[in-house]
């Protein structure tokens, strides 16, 4: 029997947006990308230069104190492009795609069958190992590690998030061939479901649990926190429902086929929907015709956590969404102090609280300037973990390393903190005083 945990504490914020279940097969984009920047912690080494052909899986760049982990091309083509920027950090490797697909050859067969080795041997040459990655630190897992588990959330609870439900129907083999491959790295895989979900009910090797509750019920972090707490020490692995599909697929036919739907999203969308894409897709052939008009955001990802990116560049690794809003910069004459029912208000501060089941076309609008960082109570309302938020957050600012390891750094990652910064009235950027934190914890314990 399955067991139920229910997460109080949380908020799902009503945007405007949803797509439509209904998938739509993209044309193949002219340029692909493969972004070092998406990876925390990673020196990337170049494998290629301008005008070097590669076929799928070929590697691109490698990770310089890790040289066993490689990061492969999703498309066949030449490559066309290496975007740097400032003291020449590698931005982007750009691929321009062939018509026909060539690809690499990996290792087919049953995991079942498969040494530990040769599954990690196989995952690490295609470069699915990068889809591998750890608590704590939020980093590409280790290789060498053993982790005490493995955990999958089959479920997002972010804004205009997708439906893996809808999106994964027709993969279920794959993804069980993927989790065979996964039970190889670790005695225990961790498979998150929704509580109204019945799709993976029937997966193998594995510990069944259901969630309920807002945002962040479906945050990896916060499904950790419930099920198996990270002490000091241990080490767990995490990994996107998608990618454990691509996994399948290589261990099934022996090539890194990194087709996968995504999700377009946001209220500045004509027509939500979903999308069949290869990984690492320029946007542009997908939203195409289809913006309306304003001064638009392009993200990838969601809007709490996703990268800005601009209408012509590339889909994030790990993303599975692309939301487009409208830019805020403009003043709000009088702000909070003219009451408005078009505005949403976690504070009651408008009056979308009268209408909980309206959404809103939200936009990248600060509403105010930076404040005092003072204690109001606003974080430990969206925040279910058993973490004091605020007072990690000013251990991290004034570099207090054994506050941050007793206040439960080991923990969290920088989307935990996502919905703090979103009701922060002191406009604190706490997802990006987590990274620093998460930085300074792994300078200091290597």
């Amino acid at each position: 029997m399955s067991k139920i945990f229910r997460i109080k504490k949380g908020l799902d914020i009503p945007i405007l947006g949803d797509a439509e279940k209904t998938v739509i097969k993209s044309k193949l984009s002219k340029k692909y990308a493969l972004k070092p920047t998406d990876f925390q912690n990673l020196t990337p080494k170049l494998k290629v230069k301008v005008g070097h052909k590669v076929k799928v899986g070929s590697p691109l760049f490698f990770d310089k104190y890790n040289p066993e982990i490689l990061f492969t091309s999703t498309v066949s083509g030449e490559v066309i492009e290496i975007n740097r920027g400032e003291r020449r950090r590698i931005l982007e490797v750009v691929v321009k795609v062939d018509e026909n697909m060539d690809y690499e050859n990996f290792l087919k067969g049953d995991p079942d069958k498969l040494s530990k080795e040769e599954i990690i041997k196989n995952l690490l040459d295609s470069g699915l190992w990068a889809s591998i990655r750890q608590r704590p630190y939020e980093i590409i897992a280790n290789p060498k590690d053993t982790p005490k588990a493995i955990f999958i959330s089959t479920f997002d609870t972010s804004p205009l998030a997708v439906d893996y439900d809808f999106i994964l129907e027709n993969e279920m083999n794959n993804f069980q061939n993927g989790v065979e491959a996964l039970r190889k790295l670790s005695d225990k895989i961790y498979l998150n479901t929704h509580k109204n979900s019945t799709l993976f009910d029937k997966i193998k090797d594995v510990e069944i649990n259901k969630f309920d509750g807002k945002h962040p019920a479906g945050n990896i972090g916060t499904q950790i926190n419930k099920i198996s707490p990270i002490n000091k020490g241990e080490i767990v692995w995490h990994i996107n429902p998608q990618d454990i599909i691509f996994i399948g697929r290589l261990f099934s036919k022996g090539i890194y086929d990194a087709k996968k739907i995504i999700a377009l999203t946001g209220p500045q969308i004509e027509n939500p929907q979903y999308y069949e894409i290869i990984s690492g897709a320029n946007i542009e052939n997908i939203i195409k015709n289809n913006i309306k008009e304003g001064n638009s955001r392009y993200i990838s990802g969601n809007v709490l956590t996703g990268t800005d990116i601009s209408r012509d560049k590339y889909l994030s690794y790990y993303h599975s969404q692309i939301t487009v809003i409208l830019e805020g910069n403009y003043h709000a004459f009088l702000g909070w102090a003219l009451p408005n029912f078009n505005k949403f208000s976690v504070s009651r501060s408008f009056f979308s609280w009268l209408t909980p089941k309206k959404k809103y076309s939200l936009d990248s609008n600060f509403n105010g300037g930076k404040r005092a960082f003072v204690m109001t109570n606003q974080y430990e309302k969206v925040f279910p973990f058993d973490i004091m938020p605020v007072q990690l957050l000013k251990s991290i600012i004034i570099n207090d390393i054994d506050a941050m390891e007793q206040l439960g750094i080991y923990e969290v990652a920088e989307e935990d903190f996502a919905l703090c910064e979103f009701v922060c009235t002191s406009k604190i950027e706490a997802q990006k005083i987590i990274r620093e934190g998460l930085n300074v914890m792994i300078k200091e314990m290597n």
